[in-house]
């Protein structure tokens, strides 16, 4: 990814002409900030001068901390400008950058977290760092100041240090890309590690033990994938309570609709109020497979204000999505989603708010600092005429919210993220029964398809006009999994295809010819001090484990079996890892899990009969199904066990497999469902 600037003075700010709405609130700082680019490193080499590397994002709020603090104060300024070459980095833009030197922090033993706050040599090594620093020290950490200044005096006068420091972090970071020994990874291990993960889960409020709490998507997906081979009922009533409080508690926009980023409590009730598209995405998928097991009428309810959410804010007038929404406003983390007591008694009048407070834990002392998170974690028993009573308060609430300061909308839109909830929109729409889903889903599609692409390449982000190119890793992974939900979803053709030459540009491009995984960062992508090949979940799905899946369903849905035998290839590659360290290869246990368990839904004929056993499938939870609408046999692989029988069928017929076992044909949608169950306990 490249970035130019013209020749500017040496202490002047050059953000100015960047897209990044994270860098563009940096624009206006004393300090002399460079955005990452061949130029910026070029000027630490000419003055022999460390790097100050700040990694942050727009809806960040200690980011926003520390540039008040720090990166607004010119006396602060003038020590960075003077010491350092400062080059400011939004970390959703550029994730190469942040995932090499977040796991240098990791290194030095310390916790990860934004503001990332790197120092580096002038060739970019890093030397040392942390996170937030406090403009005086406090919280036992050092003034920021006197961090910078003998930061620049051990480059100074003791280059045997850093040097030390250089040669031990760099060393580190190249053993990350080693791959250890072969290791099988079957069924048992699978229920090895969902029993052993089970066991971190909090069993009263839900999430994982403790605070803060984050909405883990995939470790749900892991122990509901558990609970399906299994039969266990633990595993399923793990993810329901999750998603019960979840839904119930503060970290839910009840007025607004869509997931804040994590809650800072362990019973959910205070959010760290930014709203991430990402994790809205893996939220939607996870509520639509609970849906269809319970139909419980909560996750619906949420589902569906999710997605309102997702259109009145986070669509572009292009029709593609947002990255986030700030945690502040007005300065103030949380401002724009709080409430005074007195406020919503004002609004509402003394009955109806007396009577939404009682439903929303709302009292005059407030849940937090003075005021209210609206919550409904206190279990009240409700009506129908009740909520609908509670439904027409919220509006007029969300009515005077709107009236406020909003939080800052990054309105940059990212291939990978936007690829998640694309996958999600379409994997949901059916279950839900909602099908103009799909139509936000094939629109932002579009989008990405044709605005952020050069041919069967991938940019990763676009913001007015302009792409970051060449895209990484995970914006073909996100991207070739949208494509195949879209595919099995409608059926369309142009989705198949666009999966496919995407594929073989991942492959071409990105590929680890000696293992079969994929580096994050292009061949041809600007150089960093190592080309970043990590195999762990972050906030989002690994892209290694993402493509595994895809290459999964590639095989079924493209009739080649030769995609598999990739799959097979890249999990054998990082098992070893994925057993050392289960809770952070939880997506690729689950491309295991779809891998060895995963239902074909054989779908063939024409008509009427076709397509109500077409819809009665793709209704079936995504996670571990694939639906190929295979109009004659040629399109299965040779020697796929339902390709003599689709050969033979006479009229609509749908055939489901697992591995060498395909069920009986079925002509309706309640021998379809009945075929799957039967099949499955074969």
């Amino acid at each position: 990814m490249t970035s130019t600037s013209p020749a500017l003075a040496a202490h002047e700010n050059r953000l100015a002409r960047e897209t990044s709405p994270y860098l563009l609130q940096h624009k206006g700082n004393p300090v002399a900030w460079w955005a990452w680019g061949p130029e910026a490193l070029a000027e630490a080499k000419r003055t022999n001068k460390p790097i100050l590397l700040s990694v942050g994002y727009a809806a960040c709020h200690w980011c926003h901390v520390m540039a008040h603090e720090s990166f607004e104060n010119d006396a602060t300024a003038n020590v960075m400008n003077e010491l350092f070459v400062n080059i400011k980095v939004d970390r959703e833009e550029r994730p190469d950058i942040d995932q090499i030197y977040m796991a240098a922090l990791h290194h030095l033993g310390e916790h990860g977290g934004w503001p990332l706050t790197m120092f580096l040599t002038p060739a970019g090594e890093p030397i040392w760092g942390g996170t937030y620093f406090p403009n005086t020290s406090r919280y036992g950490k050092p003034a920021f100041v006197d961090v910078l200044r003998e930061i620049s005096r051990l480059f100074r006068e003791e280059p045997q240090k850093i040097e030390h420091n250089r040669v031990a972090l760099m060393a580190r970071l190249a053993a990350t890309t080693q791959r250890a020994g072969l290791v099988t990874i079957g069924l048992s291990e699978l229920d090895n590690a969902a029993l052993q993960l089970s066991g971190i889960i909090d069993p009263v409020n839900g999430g994982t033990k403790g605070a803060p709490k984050f909405p883990q998507a995939a470790l749900f997906e892991l122990l509901w994938r558990a609970g399906q081979r299994t039969g266990e009922t633990r595993y399923f009533a793990a993810v329901d309570i999750t998603l019960h409080h979840i839904c119930e508690g503060g970290i839910y926009d009840h007025l607004g609709g869509g997931f804040s980023r994590y809650s800072v409590d362990e019973r959910w009730l205070v959010p760290h109020f930014e709203k991430m598209l990402y994790d809205n995405a893996q939220l939607l998928e996870l509520l639509a497979i609970a849906f269809q097991r319970d139909r419980k009428p909560l996750y619906r309810q949420r589902a569906m204000q999710t997605v309102a959410w997702l259109k009145r804010e986070m669509t572009t007038s292009d029709g593609a999505f947002s990255a986030s929404l700030d945690a502040d406003s007005e300065g103030e983390e949380g401002k724009f989603y709080v409430w005074p007591y007195d406020e919503v008694i004002r609004q509402l009048g003394i009955e109806n708010g007396e009577y939404f407070a009682r439903h929303y834990d709302v009292t005059p002392a407030g849940n937090f600092e003075g005021r209210n998170i609206l919550n409904r974690l206190k279990p009240l028993p409700r009506s129908n005429d009740e909520e609908a009573r509670l439904a027409a308060l919220r509006a007029k609430l969300l009515a005077v919210r709107d009236a406020r300061v909003r939080p800052g909308l990054d309105d940059k839109i990212l291939a990978d993220w936007n690829g998640l909830m694309i996958a999600a929109l379409s994997n949901a729409a059916p279950m839900f029964d909602e099908p103009s889903w799909q139509d936000l889903a094939m629109r932002a599609f579009d989008f990405v398809a044709h605005a952020m692409a050069h041919g069967d390449r991938l940019g990763h982000s676009w913001r007015q006009g302009k792409l970051k190119f060449p895209g990484l890793a995970s914006d073909f992974a996100a991207m070739i999994r949208a494509a195949l939900a879209l595919f099995e979803a409608t059926g369309g053709q142009k989705y198949l295809n666009q999966a496919l030459a995407w594929q073989h540009a991942l492959d071409r491009d990105y590929a680890d010819q000696a293992t079969g995984t994929y580096f994050l960062t292009a061949a041809d992508a600007e150089g960093l001090v190592i080309r970043p090949a990590s195999t762990t979940d972050e906030a989002t799905p690994n892209h290694n484990a993402v493509a595994a899946q895809n290459l999964i369903r590639l095989a079924i849905l493209a009739g080649d079996d030769g995609w598999r035998d990739k799959a097979d290839r890249l999990i054998a590659a990082i098992a070893p890892q994925a057993i050392e360290n289960l809770y952070m290869h939880m997506t690729l246990l689950n491309a295991v899990d779809l891998r060895l368990r995963g239902a074909q839904i054989v779908v063939t004929g024409e008509g009427e009969g076709a397509q109500a056993l077409l819809s009665a499938a793709r209704a079936q939870p995504s996670f571990d199904r694939v639906v190929l609408h295979a109009r004659s046999a040629d399109v299965l692989p040779v020697g796929h066990p339902a390709r003599d029988k689709v050969r033979l069928a006479s009229k609509p017929q749908a055939f489901v497999c697992i591995g060498e076992t395909c069920s009986l044909p079925t002509t309706d949608a309640p021998g379809l469902i009945g075929a799957i169950d039967a099949v499955r306990h074969t």
